[in-house]
């Protein structure tokens, strides 16, 4: 049973750290969200220019095929992606089961936080547009809010210990649908 858990939240708030996490401690394979942005979206928010849900769109859905792809391949994947709509996680988990984990904090601190970090191309001063547009996790939707206060260290384990937990149910639930 392949598990693919997508880390969300806006930009400065660990979805990598966490991502890298999942993949060292659990064996995921790992992709980082940004690393399939076309160039013009780079441009764009490397100028400080929001991206628009057209701008998004073509990214979302090449994530879901890496993801549709590894999990043909059997493997369970962990990808971090800012998933801020609920429009964009629906594109994420089409034809694919994604559990989110949505890295939540102040605007203050993830601001603190992202003025700190060095050699990113997300400025921050599109923060506040992140946070606009930011839909948290429906009741209907499968994930975790996780927050950010605290250690690095307590909050990627708590990421890690809702994956785990998510992992166990879903292979209970398989065993009893074969049972």
């Amino acid at each position: 049973m392949n598990i693919h858990v997508v880390v969300m939240g806006v930009a400065g708030c660990g979805k990598s750290t966490v991502a890298e996490a999942i993949r060292d401690r659990l064996g995921f394979e790992l992709a980082e969200g940004d690393d399939f942005h076309p160039q013009a979206n780079i441009d764009k928010m490397s100028a400080g220019i929001p991206l628009t849900d057209e701008d998004r769109w073509p990214w979302l859905r090449v994530i879901n095929t890496w993801m549709i792809a590894r999990d043909s391949l059997d493997q369970s994947t962990v990808v971090s992606s800012s998933a801020l709509k609920r429009a964009y996680r629906d594109v994420l988990r089409e034809n694919v089961p994604v559990f989110f984990v949505h890295l939540v904090g102040t605007q203050e601190m993830i601001s603190e936080r992202l003025a700190a970090r060095k050699g990113h191309f997300m400025p921050p001063a599109l923060l506040p547009s992140q946070f606009a547009i930011l839909e948290p996790l429906q009741e209907d939707e499968p994930g975790i809010e996780i927050s950010i206060e605290g250690s690095v260290d307590d909050m990627v384990e708590r990421a890690l210990e809702a994956v785990k937990e998510h992992a166990a149910k879903e292979e209970a639930a398989l065993t009893a649908a074969v049972a």
